[in-house]
């Protein structure tokens, strides 16, 4: 994965504030600001999108941790990334299940959707 601009500046220092040299990135913190060594677990992190979507005023019901990931295939779809090029950021494996987030986005711009029946 490849990252540049802004994203870079935020995850480095992170990384050089909770001290983290290696294993994973994301991982919880106690109520003393104590950084824990194992990983937030999927449904950390999905409990931590929705509160903070209450706080900006956003429905929470309308995102998840998923729709992170799948989001970004779909955004990428929509602005013309290749499917490859998306795929080594997302780190998606499987072909058929990154295609699919792919084919929804060139569904919805192709000229058969604009067809009245």
């Amino acid at each position: 994965m490849l990252l540049i601009g802004r994203p870079v500046i935020v995850l480095k220092r992170w990384l050089t504030e909770a001290s983290i040299n290696d294993g994973p990135v994301f991982r919880r913190i106690d109520q003393w600001g104590n950084v824990d060594r194992r990983a937030l677990t999927p449904q950390s992190v999905n409990l931590i999108l929705k509160s903070r979507c209450l706080q900006a005023g956003l429905d929470p019901a309308l995102f998840s941790a998923h729709g992170l990931r799948s989001g970004y295939l779909t955004e990428a779809a929509n602005r013309g990334i290749s499917l490859s090029e998306a795929m080594q950021q997302s780190l998606h494996k499987s072909l058929t299940q990154a295609a699919r987030y792919y084919n929804d986005a060139e569904r919805k711009q192709g000229r058969a959707a604009r067809l009245m029946i």
